[in-house]
């Protein structure tokens, strides 16, 4: 039972300023876990000897399994401590106060990212863990950005430091520089942060100035230079941000052997026996500090004059723990145990000490020694805030993020009557009440507290028992015919004549909860942080989807009832009534209303907080169908829970009728296929190889001979065209007319530079920003876009990216559209002779302000509703050949929808008339290129011409069918120009991190090698037998890699694969040897194996699309069955 009670809990959630909501952040197998479980032994969860063996909040079977955390859990902790305060008189006095910790463990694996994200946004503060053999690695790097982002102010924990006495065998002195050097790396790192946030805000206010100073007189300007740039004078202390041991932010921990110090607690032995202040002695005892023997003073490096002395820390601090670790594990002097144990004031039981578990004996001293559970939560209450500190630096953050942090924290900002309640915590009734919720999981049915057994403390069971006896005296009272009043029975509570028992059951039909799914008995719980008022049971709220915006607050808006809130206790709920401001909670009743993420809130005015940012970008897909066909409707259903329960996974249904889900690595696509398999959808799953995505793109180098007739894409006919005019068309130029001999089209296409295509890439939302608001939300975001790419199309000609740069020569002002999708990393330029149409962005700025009806229903054409969002089809990952009505709405919105001119006007028609149709084929040839229906990339298209023939004998049918020719036309021309400039392939490429020491550097190279990867670098960890590993694998070569290369090495390295775009593989598929030494040495089949080709092969066959390959070299050769 627990040791501590749920009412003192509940009581503790009143008092902010007693609240700390930490979460835990590491890379993978830094000690997590462990420093969680030893966290709850201190509570009485589990037993102290079981701290790091029982995993607690690792709840899942596969967790276990793996011995790896995958989701992300809470648990809510007890903490006191005791203050000695002496008073005016020298009177000592005790004071004690009671905390409550609500702690989240994080997993540390690069595939579940995104659960350090939704755990980040919840807290306040955080424990970075550092590995002190491995240091800082890719995803320490990857959680201090992420405590930056979400403005969380960290504590470092340098754990696993017996490893540097039992496996390194370093001397203090050598552990003293190891140390060091990892807390400069990591104080290397936030710097890093804070110099880029402040060139970014350095940037953003010039920028406010030049605008400001544009519109102002020349006597203005010269009277108002001097006042506003004051603030480039301004200097800023950073010396908050960093780790230091003397600050009190740096703990020094070995969370399997249960200890943990900061340099504080030596301070305070030593201060007395040295004379010193415990204050100096602090700051010295971290450092290049040393005491001289003979003046008994502390010295600086300069006071050596060459003798060898050992600094503060190493000589009073690592010396007595090497000591100890010598003594108990290698000498196994008992009689020396003893004496040590005399001098620390430990008890050890004498069954310990004569154990054969030197181990064990040493966890016992240490524990009780430096105990780690005590040295964390107690820097956790000094040096992390409480939420009504923390809230006061994170909502304006939160609330306003595109503006300046100095901005923000100014102290002359005043707080609106919304923000104030939220910065300041209010829990009072006249709070709105603000929630955020930043993931849903799932939970079994029979895991709720209205199914189990409550647990109850050893006071409630007295009471409880008391209560009993008292309604017994009662009734044998009455059946004895005594009148017994009230006054006969001391109660402290009321007592119900139909008291419940122990045991709690549920309704009939209803102990799978109210939001339970039926078939599978699986309940979804927002994961919860409340930031202002006090949420209740059975009050009714907004739930404002991410898209919400308090100006239309009938978009994205729904109401809720509150069902249940839960008191998080790891793999237990606990039920609460009310849960104040400035908690970590969950809460049941969200599954029909919250995809992902949301905010719920009792006034619409109050914006969404917004999704949480995944830095690992799901990659891997699979196509997934039940075994028995009968079972669709399950898939279905266990799809759907899955898209809610998991804060990475995409779910998709393709326009083929295929269930597609899309995850970030191997490891959470078995994750989420084991989740369906056995507990949303509880039925045999059958899944396709996994499907990795290629993109398209033209070289910058194009090969002279041309091999386009390979790819089972029809040559365009044109009968006017000679094919000497063919051969003088620049290269990458094709002419074609539409099939009714209508209009002839000209198309040129040209590679992008990779800086432009980059940009585009990175800027892929903020396209699809610009295009779908309206203008008077953002007045400026089209003109600051194209600002944006003007200046990175000046880079790549300052850089000499660019070839032709007469051809890019005011390409800006005749951007026609972004494509696939209208915002891809592919562009169609007007290059018509003659033709001005409207540019890109004044297309974006002139488009009509869409109206809504008076009833405050959206439109249905008023894009996806987050509602919408909820269903499992979301978005088409394929688009099939379409006739002329299916194609036209993809045109560019705000331009001219096609028009068929009539039979009986006989008008000339204009371009005008087919810019919807030019640029609809222009989206579909980028959407599916040439050489296997993926997507383009990094093409440029210029059209060059745009010709009417034969208009005044045109038929009605001809006219009528003009549009939907156009756009066929359009994406034919556009994939024979691909083809006629080099086509080559893009892998999508995974970075490869990994540490290996010497003795396997050779098997981790041949597994790279075979795996088709390349080294970037390596480098040797000094002081340590390690080497990092820094390399570039194919996805499509990644899966099995963590397993292949862990049994090759014996489980010593285990890489981290982070998703890192596309890289072109520069071999043309098309290739065939045309030389004399290429036909001598590989003859005309050319048997040596075409990486690209096969890779293209592959993804032809798995679309059934046409591939050259034969089946029967030569039928008349061809063995029979009878010999």
């Amino acid at each position: 039972m627990p040791a501590i009670s749920h009412n003192k809990l509940v009581d503790l959630q009143k008092n902010q300023s007693k609240i700390r909501n930490i979460c835990i952040l590491a890379h993978v197998d830094h000690g997590k876990t462990t420093l969680s479980d030893s966290l709850l032994a201190s509570n009485g969860i589990i037993s102290a000897k079981l701290s790091g063996k029982v995993r607690y909040l690792d709840s899942r079977e596969d967790e276990q399994q793996r011995g790896i955390t995958m989701k992300s859990s809470g648990i809510s902790l007890y903490f006191i401590v005791q203050k000695n305060i002496i008073d005016k008189e020298q009177q000592v006095s005790t004071v004690t106060d009671e905390y409550l910790v609500n702690l989240i463990d994080s997993p540390g694996h690069v595939d579940f990212s995104s659960e350090v994200s939704t755990a980040s946004r919840l807290c306040d503060g955080g424990l970075v863990l550092v590995d002190a053999v491995e240091g800082v690695c890719t995803q320490t790097h990857t959680v201090l950005r992420q405590a930056w982002t979400e403005n969380v102010r960290p504590i470092l924990v340098l754990n696993k430091i017996d490893r540097l006495i039992t496996e390194l065998k370093l001397t203090p002195g050598e552990a003293f520089l190891h140390l060091n050097k990892i807390l400069e790396q990591v104080n290397a790192i936030m710097g890093t942060f804070y110099s880029e946030n402040m060139m970014q805000e350095d940037a953003a206010r010039y920028e406010a100035f030049q605008a400001k100073r544009s519109g102002e007189s020349a006597a203005a300007k010269s009277a108002g230079d001097e006042e506003d740039l004051t603030w480039q004078l301004e200097e800023q202390d950073d010396s908050a941000l960093y780790f230091s041991p003397d600050a009190g932010n740096v703990i020094f921990a070995s969370a399997i052997d249960g200890w943990a110090f900061r340099i504080d607690q030596f301070a305070r032995i030593y201060a007395t026996k040295l004379g010193m202040k415990e204050e100096l002695l602090r700051k010295v005892l971290w450092g290049d500090y040393y005491l001289d023997p003979r003046t008994k003073r502390v010295v600086t490096h300069k006071g050596l004059k060459g003798r060898a002395l050992k600094p503060l820390f190493v000589q009073f601090v690592l010396d007595n723990l090497w000591a100890l670790y010598d003594t108990v594990l290698e000498t196994n002097d008992r009689e020396k145990v003893e004496k040590i144990v005399k001098a620390l004031n430990v008890k050890v039981l004498p069954r310990d000490m004569r154990s054969k578990d030197s181990r064990g004996l040493l966890q016992t001293i240490m524990g009780q020694w430096l105990p780690l559970s005590s040295a964390v939560l107690l820097t956790v209450v000094e040096k992390l805030p409480s939420p009504a500190t923390a809230q006061r630096l994170r909502i304006p953050r939160i609330l306003h993020p595109k503006v300046p942090t100095a901005e923000l924290e100014s102290p002359s900002r005043e707080l609106t009557p919304f923000e104030k309640p939220l910065c300041e915590c209010d829990n009072s009734t006249d709070a709105p009440v603000v929630v955020y919720v930043s993931k849903m999981f799932s939970v079994s049915a029979d895991m709720l507290p209205t199914a189990k057994r409550a647990q109850l403390t050893v006071e409630e069971m007295q009471e409880r028992r008391r209560l009993a006896l008292a309604r017994q005296a009662v009734h044998s009272a009455q059946l004895a015919g005594d009148s017994v009043g009230p006054e006969h029975v001391a109660l402290d509570s009321p007592v119900d004549s139909e008291s419940g028992p122990v045991v709690l059951q549920a309704a009939p039909n209803a102990s799978a909860g109210e939001d339970a799914e039926p078939v599978t008995g699986e309940t979804l719980i927002g994961f919860a942080r409340i930031y202002s008022g006090t949420i209740r049971v059975g009050q009714t709220l907004n739930v404002l989807g991410p898209k919400y915006d308090p100006s239309t607050p009938n978009r994205h808006r729904t109401e809720v009832t509150i069902k249940k809130l839960y008191l998080m206790m790891g793999r237990e709920l606990q039920d609460l009534k009310e849960v104040p401001a400035g908690n970590v909670f969950g809460i049941g009743g969200l599954g029909e209303h919250i995809l992902k993420t949301g905010t719920l809130s009792s006034v619409i005015e109050c914006p969404s907080f917004g999704g949480v940012k995944v830095d690992a970008a799901p990659i891997v897909r699979v196509a997934l169908e039940p075994r028995e066909p009968n079972e669709m409707q399950q898939l279905v259903d266990g799809l759907r829970m899955l898209n809610r329960a998991d804060p990475c996974v995409e779910v998709y249904l393709q326009e083929t009728g295929e269930h597609v889900i899309v995850c970030a690595g191997e490891l959470h696509l078995e994750r989420c296929l084991k989740d369906l398999r056995e507990t949303f959808a509880k039925i045999e799953i059958q899944v396709s190889p996994p499907i990795v995505p290629f993109r398209e793109t033209i070289s910058a180098y194009p090969a002279q001979v041309q091999q386009q007739q390979q790819t089972g894409a029809l040559p365009a006919e044109d009968d006017d065209v000679d094919e000497a005019a063919r051969a003088a068309l620049p290269l990458g130029t094709v002419q074609v007319t539409t099939p009714n001999k209508m209009c002839s089209i000209r198309i040129r296409a040209v590679p992008l530079p990779l800086r432009v295509t980059a940009f585009l890439e990175e800027n892929y939302s903020n396209i699809r920003n610009v295009l779908e608001q309206d203008v008077e939300d953002e007045p400026g975001a089209a003109d600051g876009f194209i600002k944006s790419l003007q200046d990175t199309f000046n880079e790549a000609f300052k850089e000499n990216e660019v070839k032709d740069k007469e051809v890019w020569t005011g390409v800006l002002g005749r951007l026609w559209a972004c494509g696939p999708k209208r915002s891809g990393p592919n562009v169609l330029i007007n290059n018509v002779p003659g033709y001005k149409r409207v540019s890109w962005q004044q297309s974006v700025a002139t488009k009509p302000r869409r109206t809504r009806p008076q009833s405050g229903v959206p439109l249905e054409d008023e894009g996806e509703d987050d509602d919408a969002g909820l269903a499992l089809a979301t978005e088409s990952l394929s688009i099939t050949e379409k006739t002329a009505d299916e194609a036209a709405p993809e045109a560019d919105e705000g331009e001219t929808s096609p028009t068929s001119p009539t039979a009986t006007t006989h008008r000339e028609p204009t371009i005008q008339q087919y810019e919807g149709s030019i640029a609809a084929g222009f989206q579909v040839a980028t959407l599916q290129g040439p050489l296997c229906a993926e997507p383009m990339m990094g093409v440029a298209f210029f059209l060059e011409s745009f010709e009417f023939r034969g208009f005044d004998t045109a038929t009605p049918a001809q006219l009528g069918a003009l549009s939907g020719q156009i756009i066929s036309t359009v994406k034919d021309a556009c994939r024979q120009a691909f083809l006629t400039y080099s086509p080559r392939l893009m892998l999508a490429m995974y970075s490869c991190d990994l540490q290996a020491p010497s003795e396997v550097l050779g098997k981790v190279y041949a597994v790279l090698a075979r795996r088709r990867g390349r080294i970037l670098a390596e480098e040797m960890r000094e002081g340590t037998p390690f080497f990092n590993i820094r390399a570039r694998i194919p996805v499509v070569e990644s899966f099995g890699f963590s397993d292949d290369i862990r049994k090759r090495t014996s489980g010593a390295a285990s890489p981290q694969l982070i998703f890192a775009g596309f890289e072109t593989l520069d071999i043309d598929p098309f290739w065939t040897p045309s030389t004399t030494e290429e036909l001598e040495d590989l003859g005309d089949k050319a048997d040596r194996e075409n990486l690209a080709k096969k890779y293209m092969e592959g993804v032809r066959k798995r679309k059934g699309m046409l591939i050259a390959k034969k089946i029967v070299e030569d039928a008349e050769k061809q063995r029979t069955l009878k010999k």
